[in-house]
């Protein structure tokens, strides 16, 4: 075998060695992205993206456990369940809008007693016009949101859509020791409003 044989084969092997160096390399970062990639933020912001961005299926839904991600007023609230947010209105009790008097500080109350935590919504499969499940929400230590608004004179017995006794008698409760709302003289039903704002647009 002569020398110039010799070093063309020297070459050669040195050739798939670099080859094979270069492929072990490119593996190594492909692999290493892949991983970066599979965090524990992405992953969240997976879950955040899907129930803020995707659409509601419309279900009937009776009664269902969720945590609450939003208070959007007193009355109103989104309670996340199997990976949607589900708009919620509270059954047979009337918040003050956010621009009337008390209006923030219902929100705020509703905020203090659930947001964040996990809440069983008893609706009976109802929607209101606007699509919401309309039902009554307790948490995990037993409180029933709707009542402790109206017993904190932060809602009314929503008396058109219901004839609970119970919510009736702590509404006289709470308008008999002035609290909240009922502190003022001649507080303004949202019901009231609403339609006074409405004829005004």
């Amino acid at each position: 075998m002569t020398r110039k044989q010799n070093r063309g084969r020297g070459k050669k092997k040195y050739s798939i060695w670099i080859l094979l160096l270069i492929l072990t390399v490119s593996i190594y970062s492909v692999v290493r992205n892949i991983d970066n990639k599979g965090g524990s933020k992405p992953q969240d912001g997976f879950v955040e993206k899907t129930y803020k961005k995707a659409k509601r299926p419309f279900r009937s839904l009776k009664t269902f456990t969720g945590k609450v991600v939003s208070i959007k007023d007193g009355d109103t609230f989104e309670v996340l369940y199997d990976g949607f947010a589900e708009r919620i209105r509270l059954a047979e009790i009337d918040c003050p809008e956010s621009k009337q008097a008390f209006g923030k500080a219902a929100k705020k109350y509703a905020s203090d007693l659930c947001y964040g935590q996990i809440v069983t919504v008893e609706s009976g499969g109802k929607r209101d016009q606007y699509g919401r499940v309309v039902g009554t929400v307790i948490t995990q230590d037993g409180i029933n949101v709707n009542e402790e608004l109206v017993k904190a004179g932060l809602a009314w017995h929503y008396k058109n859509y219901s004839d609970s006794e119970l919510l009736a008698e702590i509404e006289n409760k709470a308008r008999a020791k002035k609290v909240g709302l009922w502190a003022d003289r001649n507080p303004t039903a949202p019901w009231q409003w609403r339609r006074k704002n409405r004829n005004h647009r």
